[in-house]
């Protein structure tokens, strides 16, 4: 593990083996390893089912209960040549997105895009951070859609649902809130048998969220834009809560951006990092991280320079890394 360096996106860098990156989720959820990691005492090596005898009641959980929705759509040019769009966002106009496009550079403003020689999505103008506008046929996601997986996962995923959380319930996400995905109903039942409350808000996960910092200096980073929204009772429990428990950083960005703006429903280019102030946020359940990301960065100003400890722990105790990989429980250091 590197230092940190004042501010520099290599110091977010880390030794993240090919091995270590887990291509399958664990059966049964709840099963996934969880390195325990409080504030000033030892780390401890748990189980997520054991998640309600870690937390007090009196505490509240917030999950983030968006949907993964079929985004990837995979098409061809009438001259026959294979496009992949992944649909990331819709605007306001019907039937319009913003998506990725591949290969973009072969794909003209203007052309259509088939399924068996239906026409289904036209390409349009070129956007900023490599993203297209298109306009899609209801049908296409329909005819074509597949749920997108991270590309650092290379094996198909048997039963799609294994990327969806088990209290998913509103389409918009082209990616899981991943933290999420080692709940059980078993475990959220458990919690609530000992006095630790379940909240829901929605954030819809884009791609920008997981992509890694390209910019030397952290705070030269540009976050995209999230929608979110939390209902006036979740926040009422939430400000009354002893303390907060985050299920993943969509729920950290969600919350603090609520706190900060006063706005239940908005969109949000939070970009939390060392020496942000914390206003709701005190415990934070989430994954191993890839090296350079925005993640990674919301963990070091979440305890400091020991993260480099609990991962370079986590990685020689063989831990398995990312969206399928195991948990870590976090205490805030200034909580």
């Amino acid at each position: 593990m590197t230092e940190h360096r004042g501010g520099m996106t290599d110091a977010f860098d880390y030794e993240l083996p090919s091995t270590a990156i887990a291509q399958t989720p664990i059966e049964p959820r709840d099963a996934a390893r969880l390195l325990v990691a409080p504030k000033g005492a030892a780390s401890s090596h748990r189980r997520v089912a054991e998640l309600p005898d870690l937390l007090r009641s009196g505490d509240l959980l917030v999950v983030n209960d968006t949907k993964v929705f079929a985004a990837r759509l995979n098409l061809r040019k009438p001259t026959g040549g294979a496009v992949e769009v992944l649909l990331l966002e819709q605007s306001a106009v019907p039937g319009r997105w913003e998506a990725l496009v591949r290969p973009g550079k072969r794909v003209a403003p203007g052309t259509t895009l088939e399924l068996d020689g239906r026409p289904l999505v036209t390409v349009g103008e070129v956007l900023d951070g490599g993203r297209r506008s298109v306009e899609v046929a209801v049908e296409a996601v329909e005819a074509a859609g597949e749920i997108p997986l991270p590309p650092y996962i290379d094996e198909p995923l048997g039963d799609p649902d294994r990327y969806q959380t088990v209290f998913a319930r509103r389409d918009g996400s082209v990616a899981a809130p991943t933290a999420g995905l080692h709940l059980t109903d078993e475990v959220l039942t458990a919690l609530g048998d000992r006095g630790i409350g379940v909240a829901r808000i929605e954030l819809r996960v884009g791609l920008g969220t997981f992509r890694p910092i390209t910019v030397d200096r952290i705070a030269d980073h540009q976050m995209h834009g999230e929608a979110y929204a939390v209902e006036p009772d979740t926040w009422a429990a939430i400000e009354g809560a002893e303390r907060v428990v985050a299920v993943g950083t969509t729920v950290v960005r969600t919350l603090e951006s609520v706190a900060a703006s006063g706005r239940l429903a908005d969109r949000t280019e939070l970009f939390i990092r060392r020496g942000f102030d914390w206003q709701v946020v005190d415990v934070l359940l989430t994954n191993f991280h890839v090296p350079r990301s925005s993640l990674l960065v919301l963990v070091d100003a979440f305890v400091g320079d020991r993260w480099r400890d609990i991962y370079t722990e986590a990685l020689d105790d063989g831990y398995r890394f990312l969206s399928f990989g195991d948990a870590m429980l976090l205490e805030r250091d200034s909580a």
